[in-house]
């Protein structure tokens, strides 16, 4: 049996990682400056996070939600806390698409109605009613296509009033930060108006932080730089630092059925444990404050490289815009420089999703990496 061939991937091979850093099978050493999506949050292996899950697989690694899991209880409380969303309640999960799957399926539930409003250049997932709110046609089944969708504009106030005002929108669901569609951002004065209208015309807003959430971008949610309170929000990625968890936030006032929503493997044991155990290193070592101050430093450094034209995003959730295509330019940071960078559906950009735990010595590691590719790009 052979694999599907479905992804492009990189010609090298990681076996280890230690913090910023992957080590391939040559022994080679890699800043890891992309964190597999944006996974990786408190950096590769670390003491802590590794420990707890030894201790967990020694103890119990899974049972369904038909018992009772403490652990469950006790990482929606460290949540809460930390994230100050003690006003939501907790459904977990194990992806960013399924989480916004059943976010999507529970405004549905709420409201009555079908329709989705989503925004240009999105992504929510591969699953069902995630992918008909990703705006790439590509990957857009017939199947999938049946959902009522429609996408709008960042920052198009009309056309989003006008499609709330014929009265069949369920949600408009938005990421915090475009992470795909390439580092875009509503404005504060955009957030809040959608938060309004949302109430006015009876649809939920959901809040897509499965790549801005959890300290990414300074705050523990990115749309908390902007003074709004969505109804649903969701999260993945960083939540487990590698291990499959997600959750849906909901607002305490939403009513929710025992059945309405369920899974078979989120909040397992196992899970449960990587969470809480991000939680605890996220507040115990200060990432938070760690992603501002480090995000002032990359961005001043940023600002004596003339070939970058514009730095999108905010906190170590950052797109770095050129004039030119950055195939090339990631293949140079990559094979001749050992630097693992991203890529978006905007072809001018370079993204930089590393770990929370990045110090200055990487970043100036990475400046210097850059430096030099693109010296041979203009030499070449």
């Amino acid at each position: 049996m052979n694999l599907l061939d479905v992804y492009s991937s990189y010609n090298v091979n990681p076996v280890s990682g230690k913090g910023c850093y992957l080590e391939l099978k040559d022994g080679t050493q890699v800043l890891d400056l992309y964190g597999g999506h944006g996974v990786i949050s408190i950096g590769h292996n670390h003491a802590v996070f590794a420990n707890n899950l030894k201790h967990q697989i020694d103890a119990l690694i899974f049972y369904s939600n038909a018992v009772e899991n403490p652990l469950q209880k006790k990482l929606a409380d460290h949540l809460g806390r930390l994230s100050t969303c003690e006003r939501y309640d907790l459904f977990l999960c194990n992806s960013g698409a399924e989480a916004n799957e059943n976010a999507l399926k529970l405004a549905s539930f709420t409201t009555g109605k079908s329709k989705v409003i989503a925004f240009e250049n999105s992504f929510h997932g591969r699953t069902s009613a995630a992918v008909a709110s990703t705006d790439i046609d590509k990957i857009v089944s017939p199947l999938n296509s049946q959902h009522k969708v429609e996408f709008i504009a960042l920052e198009d106030k009309v056309a989003l009033e006008n499609c709330l005002s014929k009265g069949d929108v369920c949600a408009v669901i938005i990421e915090g930060i475009q992470g795909v569609g390439g580092l875009d951002e509503a404005s504060t004065g955009f957030f809040q108006f959608l938060e309004i209208k949302c109430k006015e015309y009876g649809a939920l807003l959901i809040l897509d932080e499965v790549q801005s959430g959890y300290g990414r971008t300074g705050k523990f949610f990115a749309h908390q730089h902007h003074d709004i309170s969505p109804d649903i929000i969701t999260i993945a990625k960083g939540m487990g630092n590698g291990f499959p968890i997600a959750g849906v936030i909901v607002d305490k006032e939403i009513p929710v059925q025992k059945g309405m929503l369920g899974t078979t493997f989120g909040g397992n044991h196992l899970a449960c444990t990587a969470g809480l155990s991000v939680l605890n290193v996220l507040e115990s070592e200060q990432l938070m404050d760690n992603v501002s101050k480090i995000s002032s430093y990359l961005k001043a450094k940023l600002e004596a490289i003339e070939e970058v034209k514009k730095v999108k995003g905010k906190g170590l959730m950052l797109g770095l815009e050129f004039e030119f295509e950055v195939v090339e330019l990631r293949n140079q940071l990559l094979y001749d420089f050992n630097v693992f960078t991203g890529g978006s559906s905007h072809p001018n950009l370079l993204r930089i999703l590393p770990p929370l735990t990045i110090k200055e010595l990487e970043i100036d590691q990475f400046i210097h990496a850059l430096k030099d590719a693109l010296i041979t790009m203009n030499h070449a």
